[in-house]
């Protein structure tokens, strides 16, 4: 067939999808219950040959719920009435969620609370502890 294009270093082999057309839910009219336009699209991530282990990880932490127990990423889409929008809604769900898996996170470096900010947050607590004091009804003890 052809190749889905993510980003610059991957692409998927349109072989590795897999498409069923099942019939919709919701409203419809009388075509609801006739014709199959929804679409569900299935790729094994755990045995794509196309995605790098990193992405692959990513990927599966990604999709959550959406992934079976055995790797394998099924996207439904009904959004549309006709088989083609569906279709192509779903590959494009596809291909933005691979590109989301394919963004390699920055690393977060732990920076330490300034003077100034440490000052404020105890001048806060001070302030805080005397609104409470005086809320209480005793009388002050200075």
């Amino acid at each position: 067939m052809g190749t889905l294009r993510i980003t610059d270093g991957v692409t998927l082999d349109e072989d590795e999808l897999e498409e069923r057309f099942v019939r919709a839910s919701g409203p419809g009219g009388q075509n609801v219950n006739k014709v199959s336009t929804a679409v569900e699209l299935r790729f094994d991530v755990r045995r794509s040959p196309s995605l790098p282990p990193p992405v692959r990880v990513r990927l599966e932490r990604l999709a959550g719920r959406r992934l079976t127990d055995e790797g394998i990423l099924v996207i439904r889409a009904e959004r549309f009435r006709t088989q083609e929008r569906n279709r192509d809604d779903a590959r494009e769900r596809l291909v933005e969620l691979v590109r989301k898996a394919a963004v390699v996170p920055k690393r977060r470096i732990p920076t330490k609370p300034t003077r100034a900010s440490k000052k404020r947050r105890l001048e806060n607590k001070t302030k805080r502890s005397r609104v409470k004091h005086l809320r209480s009804g005793r009388p002050d003890s200075d």
